[in-house]
């Protein structure tokens, strides 16, 4: 994650971060991606059943249930697992999560282990009791995707009426006093309706959004032609920069950030050299800090059959599943010679990349992309729009 907010808007500065001694038991949410233990976020799809069937959906979900989910007792114990070995964050997922009988009752389980408890959803399952449901529960986001204007979101999810539940749960959520955000997929089908999620942020204040660039996995598989163009992904990051800096101006204190993209990092830093050198410093700190892509390191997933994953995206690498051994003997299986490359993997990747400059930084950027293109799980993320003279590697 690369937050705009955070960087350009000088929202977070190194002693802020320092100030928690980078624990990621000890540091407030928003300031995660920042810790040095880099004890996992666990995306846990709880199931993979769901009520829609978007376009872009990285696990390949309809309304079926997977003949081998995890009951409600076993995710419990997988909770235990994680909370066992430190894991800050239980992000339920799916699927969609609300349409699995045992929500509440993990994320009540979540919270009591001491864990911060986070649903992703597309939000229109979310009516005024649940949303008062989740609020008793303690619950520290849900995270809403919103994938355009009414008819873009609409044809994005696959049916209508989509775009207008969508909203009326974020209202539920937001009444309840869940802090609630919104998180949507760039692609060719809808980046030109960025101007109009911003509309909404502000007509629905709105206190946070995340920009997913896309990535080709589950039926996004599919979507490879409407990636966004290099040009126009520096455009669409400027865009979204400026548009921070505006809300901001106005006392709107709106979290934004850029998510599976890390070459945003460098991106803009690049710009703030040109416009504010001392605060370019700082923010190279902090993207240090972050350092790039966490596939294997900050952040894990879990499917609905116990399979553990270096993340919710490369769903085919099989690192374990948690009915055979616990989450963090998985995690940390030296033996493993796949996971233990991805913990290291600015040592393994080729081309371009080993040779950039902001390697540190972006840590390679998104290597289920490269995988997907190329068939090297090391080669250069094609989605990386930084030119070769950007880089470092042309005069």
């Amino acid at each position: 994650m690369i937050g705009i907010s955070k960087l350009y808007c000088d929202t977070v500065e190194p002693s802020d971060v320092l100030r928690y001694n980078r624990n990621s038991g000890k540091l407030p949410s928003h300031l995660l991606q920042f810790s040095e233990d880099k004890r996992p976020v666990a995306i846990m799809n709880i199931t993979r059943r769901c009520n829609l069937k978007c376009v872009h959906c990285y696990a390949g979900s309809d309304n079926s249930l997977a003949p081998d989910e995890l009951t409600t007792d076993q995710w419990m114990k997988v909770l235990d697992d994680l909370a066992e070995f430190g894991s800050p964050v239980a992000l339920f997922s799916g699927g969609e999560p609300l349409t699995h009988p045992g929500l509440s009752k993990l994320a009540q389980h979540a919270v009591d282990l001491g864990m911060r408890a986070v649903i992703s959803t597309n939000g229109t399952l979310i009516t005024e009791e649940k949303a008062e449901e989740f609020a008793s529960i303690g619950l520290s986001y849900i995270g809403i995707s919103l994938d355009g204007s009414r008819e873009v979101h609409d044809s994005f999810r696959g049916k209508e009426g989509s775009f207008d539940k969508t909203i009326i749960g974020l209202r539920n959520a937001q009444k309840a006093g869940i802090k609630t955000g919104l998180r949507f997929t760039l692609s060719k089908r809808n980046v030109e309706d960025i101007p109009a999620i911003f509309d909404i942020i502000e007509e629905e204040n709105i206190p946070r959004i995340c920009f997913y660039h896309l990535v080709y996995t589950g039926r996004g598989n599919d979507m490879k032609a409407d990636t966004v163009p290099h040009d126009k992904s520096r455009e669409t990051v400027d865009y979204i920069i400026d548009r921070t800096a505006a809300l901001h101006k106005q006392g709107r204190l709106v979290e934004v950030l850029t998510v599976d993209n890390h070459c945003d990092g460098p991106y803009l830093y690049m710009r703030l050299l040109k416009e504010n050198p001392e605060r370019a410093k700082e923010v190279m700190t902090l993207l240090g800090y972050n350092g790039g892509n966490s596939t294997g390191v900050g952040v894990s997933s879990i499917s609905w059959n116990g399979d553990v994953l270096p993340d919710q995206f490369w769903r085919h690498h099989i690192l374990g599943n948690v009915k055979d051994k616990k989450f963090g003997d998985i995690w940390t299986d030296q033996s493993n010679e796949f996971l233990m490359k991805l913990k290291k993997k600015k040592e393994h990747v080729i081309g371009r990349c080993a040779a950039c400059k902001f390697l540190d930084i972006c840590g390679g950027n998104f290597r289920a992309r490269a995988e997907a293109i190329s068939g090297n799980i090391w080669a250069p993320d094609p989605a990386c729009y930084l030119t070769d003279k950007e880089i470092g590697i042309e005069d």
